[in-house]
């Protein structure tokens, strides 16, 4: 039984730390894309490390713009890191020379380090840099981080129900 169990613990982190090639065919949002493995199977990838406004927030649609400028059609290298609660797959994706798509979207600006499910604490640094620089959200003083945003919007659809 414990051989089993050692398996199955092996195989299951081989699944979620190989290195995959895939083409990314889509975007969702700023940091949900879509990519088409070898197979031909497509897979929706959610970000590692970052959170980015949501399309209807301010800077979500600007944020959706910054990742396809990266990666849209583009050949990455991703590792899988594990599942969300909506079940797809978290993701560390690499593209051009080993660029960390997490990283160049909270340097340019365009989503915050979600460091309430990150351990990267240099990303951490990256995002005080931009915000002192002020690009992308960060030109805006009021900005709301998504996860804020996304619970004022369930508190606001509960009270419409009452």
């Amino acid at each position: 039984m414990k051989k089993l169990i050692y398996l199955l613990t092996l195989l299951k982190s081989l699944f979620l730390f190989s290195q995959i090639t895939a083409k990314i065919v889509a975007i969702k949002d700023g940091d949900t894309v879509v990519a088409l493995l070898d197979n031909k199977a497509q897979e929706t990838l959610r970000l590692a490390d970052v959170d980015c406004p949501e399309n209807r927030q301010p800077f979500g649609k600007n944020a959706k713009q910054f990742t396809s400028s990266q990666v849209f059609g583009k050949n990455v290298t991703f590792y899988r890191v594990g599942k969300d609660r909506y079940r797809r797959t978290v993701a560390k994706i690499f593209y051009d020379n080993e660029k960390y798509l997490s990283a160049e979207i909270i340097k340019a600006g365009f989503g915050w380090w979600y460091y309430k499910a990150s351990k990267n604490f240099k990303l951490k640094d990256v995002e005080i840099l931009a915000k002192k620089k002020k690009l992308g959200l960060w030109s805006d003083k009021n900005a709301i981080a998504p996860w804020d945003f996304r619970k004022m919007k369930k508190t606001a659809k509960q009270n419409l129900v009452k």
